[in-house]
């Protein structure tokens, strides 16, 4: 615990983000939901819900991966 004299009352909270940080957070935060998102559509069609797969694919497009023969690959745009 500091001592009330270490204290700065101008600092209070974490430090502001730098453009070059915030986009490396983006950039890491987006690529987990790619990965994530392709767990989760190898998992549905590992147990044969492809329709769903396909349902989810779709209504993620940001992910990149699309269902063709029961196999999650890379959406080709």
């Amino acid at each position: 615990m500091k001592q009330i004299g270490e204290i700065d009352a101008f600092n209070l909270g974490r430090p502001i983000p730098s453009d070059k940080e915030r986009e490396n957070s983006r950039r890491d935060r987006l690529a987990q939901q790619r990965e994530n998102g392709y767990q989760q559509l190898a998992e549905l069609c590992r147990l044969g819900e492809y329709d769903a797969a396909k349902r989810l694919a779709n209504q993620n497009p940001r992910w990149g991966y699309e269902i063709v023969s029961g196999s999650v690959i890379e959406r080709e745009d």
